[in-house]
């Protein structure tokens, strides 16, 4: 299966983002990619509250999401939609940070809510509060495709290996990290954490991702640090997509993902323990 990973670098407008999203879809398409995937926040990159309720819609009156779902229709592939920004019902007014997969029918075959929260403190003047926008989710979920059973997760979820070896142990042979990661910390540690958890469980990992700079949070320009990536079971990094808005390509085989459980069976290793 050739698969192909798009790296955008969106502003804070769904309407301004979607044309570019839509043509690097097609140019996937007109590759031969059967399967395409887009980062996190693929419709909105934004932590202005009050911007985001004005310009996010609820699930089934997002426009990103209707156009997509028309063109992995039309252009008949999968699609991962790596996440969508998207207005709740919840009384406190939070959003939801949900990546959708696609069929080559347009239907949507699953819905993944990010389920850990990036509420850090980079530095003394770089702070997170993720969770104070988006209510997190609170299920695993895994979906069947003809070249592969996918584990969805986003983001900040690549830094709790316990979520990805529950997915690889569920039938997970590809595991979905869409990213917009941050500058700081995507230096310093998004390749390494992407080959433990693609080691860890013999699978791949595909993680389409953000770059560039966005719009300012907390008054300062929010950066993200790009480089999609592809890393095969055994570890080794298949492609990686830079610093530059663009697509990455890369051919996944499953049998990959057999010979490295074969070699190192530690999915089926878990012993029960005590303490601390």
């Amino acid at each position: 299966m050739k698969i192909a990973l798009l790296q955008l670098s969106v502003s804070d407008d769904p309407a301004e983002n979607l044309p570019h999203t839509r043509a690097m879809l097609e140019e996937a398409a007109g590759a031969g990619a059967g399967f395409v995937l887009t980062p996190e926040v693929t419709n909105c990159l934004s932590s202005d509250r009050a911007h985001q309720r004005a310009v996010l819609r609820h699930e089934e009156e997002d426009q990103t999401l209707a156009a997509l779902r028309e063109d992995a229709a039309r252009l008949k592939l999968w699609l991962l939609i790596g996440s969508l920004a998207l207005k709740t019902n919840d009384e406190d007014g939070r959003f939801a940070n949900r990546s959708f997969l696609i069929g080559p029918d347009g239907a949507i075959r699953a819905r993944y809510d990010k389920i850990n929260m990036f509420d850090v403190d980079v530095s003394e003047t770089e702070k997170y509060r993720e969770s104070a926008g988006y209510r997190p989710g609170t299920r695993a979920v895994i979906a069947p495709t003809p070249f592969g059973t996918l584990g969805l997760s986003i983001c900040y979820d690549v830094r709790f290996p316990q979520l990805y070896r529950r997915l690889s142990q569920a039938g997970a042979q590809i595991l979905t990290v869409p990213a917009a990661f941050n500058d700081t910390t995507g230096k310093a540690h998004w390749q390494s954490l992407l080959r433990a958890r693609a080691i860890e469980n013999g699978a791949y990992v595909l993680a389409p991702a953000q770059t560039g700079t966005h719009a300012a949070h907390e008054g300062r320009p929010r950066r993200t640090w790009g480089h999609s990536m592809v890393v095969a079971p055994w570890g080794e990094v298949v492609a990686d997509g830079g610093t530059e808005p663009g697509i990455t390509y890369a051919e996944i085989d499953l049998a990959a993902v057999e010979r490295a459980r074969r070699r190192i069976p530690s999915l089926m290793h878990d012993r029960p323990f005590e303490g601390p």
